[in-house]
């Protein structure tokens, strides 16, 4: 596997050996010093160019990063938006481990984009066409303390959707209940534990895509309760975690909320688990869902 000395070497060398290439710059887990470093980083890559369409035209300069294992070409994807004559990638594997998400970009769209993103590294400016950047760090991504509403909604959206998942694993309907419990109810169980990851460092990290950096910052045992709220095609064993994403995000916000200075509507999540568990001891065979107290 080649190393990031000899990639950033490579990167530079294509550059400086084509006079439409202006300017490299990099983004993503590379330039983030807090993101840990592994094999599996991939190198985000941009040229600024003077005309993208003769690079995506002629695929065949792209071999000189490599022998490319497979790729993907993102902006030939039917259903998705593109500005080809601006900004186009290629998403590429190679055999020796390396990946590479290329982009060839505008000098125009450079100069007005290049801000977007603070994890910008600019590694290469033929003629100083790019605008000076500050330092690459990851601050957009720090957890943001909630407001009030910001809490509350959460914790309605939470707690509302739970109603999804017990007619769904009442109906044994597990592909939808997946859905809803990992795209939906579990989006505010990462919310609502990366404040609580906020509180502790003081609103100065990021949790990181998919919150995965969680077990940075939690006790070890409450961790072992976030896994715990994963589950496969068993439906008990859906049922289980189910009811775990409701203890863990309960006993969170409860905790959470004083820190705050928010408040947390205990009886929306009580009538809410009540609920659930109420589903739980339905019958298959029931033909309707009794009066449940709402104390």
């Amino acid at each position: 596997m080649r190393t990031e000395t000899i990639m950033y070497k490579l990167f530079i060398d294509i550059a400086q050996g084509d006079a439409r290439i202006l300017a490299v710059y990099m983004n993503g887990s590379r330039t983030n010093i807090n993101a840990p470093k592994d094999i599996f980083q991939d190198y985000d890559i941009v040229f600024v160019v003077t005309e993208t369409q003769p690079f995506i035209e002629d695929k065949d300069w792209l071999c000189m990063f490599g022998n490319i294992l497979y790729m993907q070409y993102p902006d030939e994807h039917p259903d998705g938006a593109s500005d080809k004559e601006n900004f186009y990638g290629w998403l590429m594997q190679f055999s020796d481990g390396v990946r590479i998400d290329l982009h060839v970009e505008s000098i125009t769209h450079a100069i007005d984009h290049i801000r977007d993103d603070k994890l910008c590294k600019i590694l290469l400016d033929k003629d100083n066409i790019l605008p000076p950047i500050p330092e690459a760090t990851d601050i957009d991504y720090h957890v943001k303390k909630p407001s009030e509403s910001q809490f509350r909604a959460c914790a309605n959206e939470f707690w509302w959707c739970s109603n999804n998942l017990a007619k769904g694993l009442w109906r044994e309907e597990i592909p939808y209940v997946q859905d809803m419990a990992n795209f939906v109810v579990r989006k505010q169980l990462e919310l609502m534990l990366s404040w609580k990851v906020g509180i502790k460092t003081g609103f100065t990290v990021s949790v990181g895509k998919s919150a995965k950096y969680l077990d940075r910052w939690l006790e070890k045992d409450e961790y072992q309760k976030y896994l715990a709220t994963y589950f496969g095609g068993n439906l008990a064993d859906a049922w289980d975690a189910v009811f775990c994403m409701c203890v863990l995000f309960d006993s969170t916000a409860r905790t959470i909320a004083p820190k705050l200075g928010v408040s947390y509507d205990i009886k929306e999540g009580q009538a809410a688990f009540s609920f659930l568990r109420h589903v739980r001891n339905l019958p298959k065979d029931a033909e309707e869902i009794p009066a449940l107290s709402a104390d």
